[in-house]
């Protein structure tokens, strides 16, 4: 069994906002799905199925590698095959970024909010994300925001959006009181992990197509995070409900 650390002796009462990665903090118009794609098919000869990743059971790199993998060649795909896809994954991120670097961007007031919210000593903030962490951290890197987060949970080995986002919170809560979560996500699957979790959400749709998520009950949604007032009447709405 895992021991926790002790909490410091003067820590204060925190609310942990979570956030997811892709179309929440930063977009790229799926070029980093084709990466992922072209990847897969680069290496192991197949045509990739799909990048609408509502196929899939559960979106994380994890399970949409390893079914695409299982559904062309009969097995599960082994560390060294699955650590083989991720580096060239990875490389193909980095060059897409160098090539065309303004393609990839912020989410317009992202990296403003985080740095307010770690500002904030009633805040703290965390990554959980469908995406393996290497990937994920270059993502972050590219728009300014560190990738060695403290709190953070990863795809790595992950078969589920819950593991996930549990992990980023057992982390959280080892250190500090937290007497609230709040995750911050652009998709559906968002929905339904919160839903399963019994989290707030904040939806984030930066084309304004609210209903996306509406449709499916999430009730609190902002385009993008500026300005901030509008995400943070989110936040101050939620403490006080719960």
């Amino acid at each position: 069994m895992r021991l926790k650390p002790e909490k410091p002796y003067l820590t204060s009462v925190k609310i942990f906002v979570l956030f997811d990665i892709d179309g929440t903090l930063l977009f790229s118009d799926k070029i980093d799905s084709r990466c992922f794609a072209d990847s897969y098919t680069a290496i192991f000869g197949r045509p990739f199925p799909t990048i609408d990743w509502t196929r899939f059971a559960e979106v994380t790199d994890h399970v949409i590698f390893r079914t695409a993998f299982h559904d062309h060649f009969g097995r599960y795909p082994t560390p060294a095959e699955r650590v083989t896809f991720e580096n060239r994954y990875l490389d193909a991120l980095n060059l897409a970024r160098a090539a065309k670097p303004n393609d990839f961007r912020e989410v317009p007031g992202a990296v403003a909010l985080w740095h307010r919210l770690n500002a904030d000593d009633r805040f703290l903030t965390g990554i959980a994300t469908g995406g393996w962490q290497r990937p994920a951290g270059v993502k972050l890197a590219h728009i300014g925001i560190s990738p060695n987060q403290p709190f953070a949970g990863y795809a790595n080995d992950k078969f589920s959006r819950v593991d996930i986002l549990n992990e980023a919170i057992g982390l959280a809560g080892d250190l500090h009181d937290v007497q609230q979560t709040i995750y911050v996500g652009d998709a559906v699957w968002d929905i339904a992990t919160t839903r399963k979790m019994g989290l707030p959400l904040i939806g984030v749709r930066r084309k304004g197509d609210h209903d996306t998520l509406a449709r499916l009950g999430a009730n609190r949604i902002v385009t993008d995070f500026n300005p901030p007032s509008a995400f943070f009447n989110h936040l101050t709405e939620i403490v006080k409900n719960n």
